[in-house]
């Protein structure tokens, strides 16, 4: 079979991998760091797709062999690149909706007329009127009732005063002035009416404008729900045996029920695509950021990234069926014990080590909370109070009665616990010695578990920092959260508008290798049965800069 000139030859001496690569989980494979780098030079030498890759841009390639044993790669791009879908250098969309006249073009068209025909009525100088005239009405409207409001209080001033007058009213005189707060209650309900029926026919007017604008953004959000619906049926993905299977049914298994915008674009489906399409053997497959780091995210230049689990994880979970994948882990062993620095009848602070989970996750491995129940077999109530990453070491709190663990859980909400961190930055930040940093995060749902500063919908995270060593282009900080966000210290140091530095061993914000060195070191809080403070400290196993 000929190959395309998207199949590139890989000439090279490294044995392939016993089994492919688990996109999830991986290390670069050395065949797949060959064919990035052949694939960073074809960008560096084209102006055009540079000047787009630069603004943040997620490749991958695939090692692949065909039929009779020649090693080749492909390589991809997720989503657009320079605004196409067709550069000859890169495997194919799986499906080109970009196609000039075709069905998503042109059914897509007809969206985008709805949406200048909005828009055109949305700026018309016959909206902008009728509103107007509605406002100045309202305004009109304000003014005479809030005018009949002071006549009112004025009325019910003279009348408290004449009430307070020594030699007192008669009951001639009390009436009046009663049937006079009575009428002029009653004025008032017909203030009111002839406000509101002047306004009617201007609220009419602005209403009717309204109300085709309405009908317009449904007929536009049903075109655009089917289109979308098409569009993502014909995407019918392969997997090793040469079974298909569209988006639709794909995701209809998963909690979500319908594919994510942009689902079936992102570099691993391409690929396996391609590959099998054209009777390839996949044999590695590798993923890296070119370019800047999105606004909300922390990606850096050339670094290596798992597949996205919000888009990829479902599709891949069919694509993979009939190859022998590996089942390797991002989980780091560990090495140190579960130490107990503080106990008594009530609770404990223990000293996490680095790769121990807080409490069971759906992978096997021991956990912070598994093992304090399997030391204290005799209490029945065992609870960790507060939660560190797995990858995080340092001191954790406790508790075995359910009115402390309320109780702390309560001084956490209220901000009375202090916490210090240390960590060892990849770098020295460009920033003053102490400050803090004022983030918000949340959850991106399209690629757990990382968080992404989200500056609309995101939850108030606030650090203090201070640097306290700086040693061979890395330094030292002291890390002080005010609030208790996932991943906040690590985004916090990794984002540009924090330090702009990530911590030393960040496998999700940094660069992998080794262990995460950020540890929890100092931990205050009140003891809820004696009242009394207790304030405990752990050195590091690394050795920050001091």
């Amino acid at each position: 079979m000929h190959m395309p000139d998207c199949f590139h030859p890989l000439r090279s001496d490294i044995p392939g991998p016993a089994k492919f690569t688990n996109p999830f989980h991986y290390e670069p494979h050395p065949l797949c760091l060959e064919a990035a780098a052949e694939v960073q030079a074809y960008i560096a030498g084209c102006t055009p797709l540079r000047a787009d890759a630069d603004r943040g841009k997620m490749f991958g390639v695939l090692a692949a062999e065909t039929a009779d044993g020649r090693l080749g790669y492909l390589a991809a791009y997720s989503g657009l690149l320079a605004g196409r879908n067709d550069h000859a250098f890169f495997v194919p969309p799986v499906f080109d909706a970009m196609r000039p006249g075709g069905y998503f073009k042109t059914h897509e068209a007809g969206i985008t007329a709805i949406n200048r025909e909005i828009d055109d009525i949305l700026e018309s100088e016959s909206y902008a009127s009728a509103k107007r005239g509605r406002d100045r009405i309202m305004s009109e409207n304000k003014e005479e009732e809030d005018a009949f409001r002071r006549k009112m209080a004025e009325a019910k001033a003279r009348r408290d005063e004449r009430r307070r007058s020594p030699v007192g009213v008669s009951a001639e005189e009390e009436a009046a002035m009663v049937r006079e707060s009575q009428f002029m209650k009653a004025e008032l309900r017909r203030v009111r009416r002839r406000c509101k029926a002047r306004l009617v026919p201007a609220e009419a007017e602005v209403e009717a404008v309204e109300a085709v604008i309405s009908r317009l953004k449904a007929r536009r959000k049903q075109m655009s729900d089917a289109l979308q619906r098409w569009l993502f049926s014909q995407y019918v993905m392969l997997d090793a045996r040469g079974e298909r299977r569209d988006l639709c049914s794909i995701f209809a298994e998963t909690p979500m029920r319908v594919p994510p915008s942009g689902a079936g674009d992102c570099c691993a489906p391409k690929l396996l695509q391609y590959a099998y399409s054209h009777g390839l053997r996949p044999v590695c497959m590798a993923e890296f950021w070119w370019g800047a780091s999105p606004a909300g995210e922390i990606r850096h230049h050339l670094r290596y990234y798992p597949a996205c689990r919000g888009k990829c994880l479902p599709i891949l979970t069919h694509m993979l069926q009939g190859l022998d994948v590996d089942g390797g882990s991002p989980e780091r062993a560990v090495t140190e014990p579960l130490e107990i620095v503080y106990e008594d009848e009530w609770l404990a602070v223990v000293d996490k080590p680095a790769g121990m989970k807080s409490v069971p996750g759906k992978e096997p491995g021991v956990s912070v909370l598994e093992e304090m129940r399997l030391r204290r077999p005799g209490k029945g109530f065992v609870e960790l109070v507060h939660r560190l990453d797995m990858d995080t070491s340092g001191l954790l709190l406790v508790a075995y009665d359910g009115a402390v663990y309320k109780q702390l859980q309560a001084q956490f909400a209220a901000r009375v616990v202090k916490k210090r961190y240390v960590a060892l930055l990849d770098g020295v930040p460009d920033r003053p010695r102490q400050g803090v940093v004022s983030l918000p995060l949340s959850a991106d749902p399209l690629d757990r578990p990382y968080q992404k500063v989200d500056h609309e919908g995101g939850k108030e995270a606030v650090t203090e920092y201070r640097i306290t060593g700086v040693d061979g282009g890395r330094a030292s900080v002291e890390l002080f959260p005010f609030t208790g966000r996932t991943h906040q210290l690590r985004v916090h140091c990794a984002h540009p508008g924090g330090l702009g530095t990530p911590i030393v061993g960040d496998r999700l914000y940094g660069h992998p290798g080794g262990r995460l060195c950020l540890h929890a070191e100092m931990l205050s809080f009140m003891h809820p049965v004696t009242g009394k403070k207790i304030t405990l400290e752990r050195k590091c196993a690394f050795s920050p800069l001091r």
